[in-house]
């Protein structure tokens, strides 16, 4: 983000994006000033937090740590170490692979592979070509780079069976699982159960501080947090982000049917509108792909427009498809998404187009 948009964000008072604006004061509130504090990741705030994630996924125990990108090769490491094998499977859109720099490779030296089609979800069929022995398969919920998009139920049962009948661990990259569990009508505990590792994040949905936690078997954490230790991600306090996600952790998610409810009333909103596309149609989660028909030139400058003369932040400019006259943003519907009715955002993306 240049220094020019940069400033126009800080001089905006309101955002339909998401959970809002997540001002420095506003996060600096979500922290308890009376929590307990940890220890080298040890006691207080942070195994309450951590208490909490376990039985909110009905595992035997989790751990937390700084940052995904540390969280989920490590949790992958422990699942390859354990089977003597290194490749491990996932959807080609793989946030693993894609977003870290193939830490999972260079730190830990394990095989990536991509089975089936950028466009589209993981199916069984795309699993059954794999014959290579394989330590986990990666299953992320919901597929945020398609719009959001969850297989169904039996799908997902049918994929994360294929892998233990194969002696391989599957792990889920749930980020969003508070969205995914919203979108199936399904507790966290039945989500998790399909799977030996759980990741899940506490500043996307949540809203809290950067942050994360590992669930998952007794052994499968320990030796987790070992590798929290040596990557560097074992810090003397972690106790402020921990009291943030745990401040905010149960209001989110009494929050996330009503998340739901309001993604589909925009989608409904925006379906006569020929400016603008929802992917998927319905949404299958609380987020959805947006598809703009209209030039990068026009959009940059009507999200301008917007922030200027009425103080509301979208998008500063989408991301361009293979149509040179449709573009693309993401909407995840948060807090701030649910203080605007439906049929004015649906107004407000319209007016972008034009």
């Amino acid at each position: 983000m240049d220094e020019e948009i940069r400033a126009r964000r800080a001089a905006c008072t309101d955002t339909l994006l998401g959970n809002g604006l997540g001002r420095p004061r506003e996060l600096l509130d979500s922290i308890d000033p009376e929590v307990e504090a940890d220890v080298y990741g040890d006691g207080g705030v942070v195994a309450q937090l951590e208490a909490r994630i376990a039985e909110l996924l009905g595992k035997p125990a989790a751990v937390f740590l700084p940052s995904g990108t540390m969280a989920q090769p490590a949790a992958l490491r422990v699942h390859a170490d354990r089977r003597n094998t290194r490749t491990v499977v996932w959807h080609p859109y793989c946030h693993v692979e894609r977003h870290e720099l193939q830490a999972y490779q260079r730190l830990h030296q394990l095989v990536g592979r991509a089975t089936g089609d950028f466009d589209r979800l993981l199916e069984l069929s795309d699993l059954e070509k794999v014959s290579e022995s394989i330590a986990a398969l990666v299953i992320e919920l919901p597929q945020r780079d398609i719009g959001g998009q969850m297989p169904a139920w039996e799908d997902l049962v049918a994929q994360t069976t294929w892998a233990r009948e194969r002696g391989a661990a599957t792990h889920l990259d749930g980020a969003r699982l508070w969205e995914a569990s919203a979108g199936y009508g399904r507790t966290h505990a039945e989500i998790a159960a399909l799977f030996d590792t759980v990741y899940v994040s506490f500043y996307k949905g949540v809203g809290a501080l950067p942050g994360c936690c590992v669930a998952g078997s007794e052994q499968d954490i320990a030796e987790i947090r070992e590798w929290r230790s040596r990557l560097g991600g074992t810090l003397y306090g972690l106790w402020p982000a921990a009291s943030s996600a745990l401040s905010q952790l149960d209001a989110t998610l009494e929050e996330m049917p009503l998340r739901m409810q309001h993604a589909q009333a925009i989608a409904d909103a925006l379906r006569p509108l020929p400016e603008v596309r929802v992917v998927p149609d319905p949404p299958q989660s609380p987020m959805m792909h947006l598809l703009f028909a209209t030039s990068p030139e026009t959009f940059r400058a009507n999200s301008r427009r917007l922030a200027e003369e009425t103080g509301l932040w979208v998008w500063p400019s989408a991301v361009a498809t293979g149509d040179p006259a449709t573009l693309r943003t993401e909407l995840t519907v948060g807090r701030a998404t649910l203080r605007h009715k439906p049929e004015a955002i649906a107004e407000i993306l319209a007016g972008l187009c034009t």
